[in-house]
């Protein structure tokens, strides 16, 4: 999976920007605040229809336009195509394939697979659940069109039972009709859950290698599913909460409650199990975010049987040297696509960078890649061959 080229219109603080990537590691510099993160946003837009910081459309449109639109070229399995996403405020995003519009975001989530990483990652571990639930959804919604159609039913059933139940404080003759909407969250809810069971065993058998090796053996990382009810104990849970939700005019009980877990076990105390989103230390604490990543990584490679585009959002400067060595040892063949500061780190650790891109107030140079620490000489951005 290769991300060919970009062209953005009136996304963020770019009135009009194009440019190409080669299928190595492509670095964007600059200072903070030049647009830097917005390149990798608009990337990760095309590719899951979603904001990585979950902003709403009318956010990303460049202040006094009426629209933002974000052009990708992409390389898969030999066949070029190219996905086009047209952005504006009150409306659903246009999404077109090959200059064909398509009618359902699952007709292109998962086509693009993207790994991407920023330094709010680096506190998944310690921060509420509703980030984990969200690692969840756009991990499943990437490796299973199943899923996406079942998050995205059981979603609008909650908003359907959520509008009644606040009907329901004013008219409560209303309430036989919770039964209708019930028993449609449990065949979606249901489904849900089933997937992710799967995906965290499956995750959990990859990160725990993963982490092992981060931590030289002396810590085994578990990850532990918290479902808020379980998968055949759903429809009894939604029964036994009802009164209380009509209470709250909101549904409390079912998968969008969901959480999952990190336990570590040290080498010298195995039979201790430590929860450290609450009692872990910083260090354990980005250490297991950074093996969830690296593991995610593989999870896709694994699924798709082909490499997803990894973004790194000035992430290497939160790392200490050996995390940050884990994290680039990883690329391998990936097509990267970096933001930074600064590029020493790269030159230092000898890994070849394919382009070099400095950005300054949503405008985009290219640079040579050095051989050496010397800085570049800016160039102007050329299509690549």
């Amino acid at each position: 999976m290769i991300i060919k080229s970009l062209q953005l219109k009136d996304f963020r603080n770019y009135e009009s920007l194009e440019l190409s990537f080669r299928d190595g590691i492509n670095i964007l510099y600059g200072d903070n605040a030049q647009g830097k993160t917005n390149i990798l946003e608009a990337i990760y837009l095309l590719a899951t229809t979603k904001s990585h910081r979950g902003a709403k459309d009318k956010e990303v449109v460049r202040f006094g336009a009426d629209a933002a639109h974000i052009r990708g070229e992409v390389l898969r399995d030999g066949a070029t195509w190219r996905v086009d996403m047209h952005l504006q405020s009150g409306k659903s995003k246009a999404i077109a394939i090959d200059g064909q519009r398509i009618k359902k975001v699952s007709e292109l989530v998962g086509r693009i697979p993207t790994v991407f990483f920023s330094p709010e990652d680096l506190s998944i571990v310690k921060e509420g659940p509703s980030e984990r639930r969200r690692f969840m959804n756009m991990e499943l919604c990437q490796l299973d069109e199943s899923y996406l159609y079942n998050l995205t039913r059981y979603s609008q059933v909650i908003q359907q039972r959520n509008h009644l139940l606040k009907d329901i404080y004013e008219h409560p003759e209303q309430k036989p009709l919770l039964d209708v909407e019930d028993r449609q969250l449990v065949v979606y809810g249901s489904e849900i859950i089933r997937f992710r069971q799967i995906f965290l065993k499956q995750l959990g058998e990859i990160i725990a290698p993963v982490h092992e090796k981060l931590t030289g053996g002396e810590e085994a990382l578990e990850i532990v599913y918290e479902p808020y009810a379980a998968m055949d104990d759903l429809e009894h849970a939604l029964a036994a909460a009802r009164e209380r939700d009509v209470i709250l005019k909101q549904t409390t009980v079912g998968p969008h409650k969901d959480d999952f877990a990190f336990y570590v076990r040290r080498k010298d105390a195995p039979d201790r199990a430590v929860d450290i989103r609450k009692y872990g230390s910083q260090g354990q604490q980005r250490t297991a975010s950074l093996s969830l990543k690296l593991a995610e990584i593989r999870i896709i490679r694994d699924s798709k049987k082909e490499n997803p585009v990894l973004l790194l959002d000035d992430v290497l400067s939160e790392l200490d040297g050996s995390r940050r060595q884990a994290l680039l040892n990883e690329i391998g063949d990936i097509q990267t696509i970096i933001t930074c500061t600064g590029y020493d780190e790269f030159v230092n650790s000898r890994l070849t960078i394919d382009r070099l891109l400095q950005v300054t107030n949503g405008s985009v140079a290219e640079a040579a890649a050095p051989d050496t620490d010397d800085k570049p000489q800016e160039q102007p951005v050329l299509p690549q061959e």
